[in-house]
């Protein structure tokens, strides 16, 4: 049994350790092979960008080498996939090598669309990226008043942190004796403050508090970089010293090119994990157009019942478990509180009271990351 894992980030990694320690056995007699094709060497912790654009993490410690991160049993290998041949259970890749697999998991993630946006790219800041955040960091380090507008595309990966990044930069003026200089306003796309219903009840009246203004249903148009206004589909503008962004993501090109799902999500069983019209192929966090937050948890969660299932078809011929939908995300909410949102299909959040207490479980998980991502949490 050829098992191929296309992607390297949390969910993919996450199959392939789980994978390696439940099919030992097999792997020992030969019986199943586990390969993992990655376009990079390198596997950021991609939450902690967050931290960088306010000069509380460095760039370096998002990261780890990737094949320190993976059972030694996990044939891996940095040649990024270029083509899919899923008729013929094949895929080939950059290097020219073509890999043959029995199943295939994709892991893809996705990426930001600035460049949708005419301008967006050109007049906005973003943390999204490491460059991004780095750069943003220096701009709010110089920052000394005026209007700072955010702005929001979806869908975009984590949810919750267009919101995170509103509080932090409340509190960052505050710190700096400077949030009476400074007008902060958040724009949203839909007629509230955030798609989910009950995070978006939550987060209002903090906003309130804050003393941040809020303008929804304003979908972004353009931004004239020259001028520093942005421009809504719905006719209004915003005048700007500092603009961030948090721009619309797709699913990576070569699942574009490929034409294996609209804007690079690859159409997705909810329960199962399989793409559509493929029983042989699963598809894992970002990479697929489920109705569930992109973020890490829910590629975890995604993960466990993928490996487990890959694992119970080669033992025992049938899948065991199904995939509810479940995510747990974590919520900074200033001035060292935080909360959490966990949810599923069936179960909408039930936001509690922010405490200093989830914040420090909050700063413990960012060093947990990297045994969660072994598989090991």
């Amino acid at each position: 049994m050829r098992i191929l894992i296309v992607g390297g980030g949390t969910g993919g990694t996450i199959v392939a350790n789980n994978l390696a320690r439940r099919l030992t056995p097999e792997i020992r007699a030969r019986e199943v092979k586990i390969t993992m094709l990655s376009a990079s060497d390198k596997h950021m912790y991609q939450p902690g960008l967050l931290y960088v654009a306010f000069g509380q993490m460095m760039p370096d410690e998002l990261y780890r080498d990737q094949a320190t991160l993976l059972e030694t049993s996990v044939d891996f290998h940095v040649d990024p996939v270029i083509k899919f041949n899923l008729d013929r259970k094949q895929v080939e890749t950059k290097s020219g090598r073509t890999y043959s697999y029995d199943v295939l998991v994709i892991a893809t993630g996705s990426r930001e669309m600035p460049k949708k946006i005419p301008g967006l790219d050109e007049g906005s800041d973003s943390f999204y990226t490491e460059d991004g955040a780095v750069k943003l960091f220096k701009k709010l380090r110089e920052f000394k008043g005026g209007k700072v507008g955010i702005v929001v595309g979806v869908p975009h990966k984590c949810p919750i942190a267009p919101v995170e990044f509103t509080y932090a930069l409340h509190d960052y003026f505050t710190a700096r004796g400077i949030r009476d200089k400074v007008e902060i306003k958040y724009h949203y796309p839909i007629n509230r403050i955030h798609s989910i219903e009950n995070v978006a009840k939550w987060a209002e009246p903090e906003f309130e508090r804050m003393g941040i203004e809020c303008e929804t249903l304003f979908n972004v148009e353009e931004v004239d970089a020259e001028n520093k206004i942005v421009k809504s589909m719905e006719g209004s503008e915003y005048q700007y010293d500092l603009l961030v962004s948090i721009p619309e993501h797709h699913g990576m090109e070569v699942i574009e090119s490929n034409e294996m799902g609209q804007d690079g999500w690859i159409p997705t069983d909810r329960h199962q994990l399989t793409m559509e019209g493929y029983d042989d192929v699963y598809v894992v966090g970002d990479t697929t157009n489920l109705p569930v937050s992109k973020t890490g948890s829910a590629a975890h969660f995604e993960a466990e019942v993928i490996s487990e299932n890959i694992a119970s078809i080669i033992k025992i011929g049938t899948p065991v478990s199904e995939y509810d939908g479940k995510v747990y995300c974590f919520i900074e909410a200033g001035r060292d509180k935080a909360t959490y949102a966990m949810f599923d299909y069936q179960n909408p959040p039930d936001l509690k009271s922010a405490n200093k207490a989830m914040h420090w479980f909050k700063m413990s998980y960012n060093k947990m990351y990297w045994s969660s991502v072994r598989g090991l949490l």
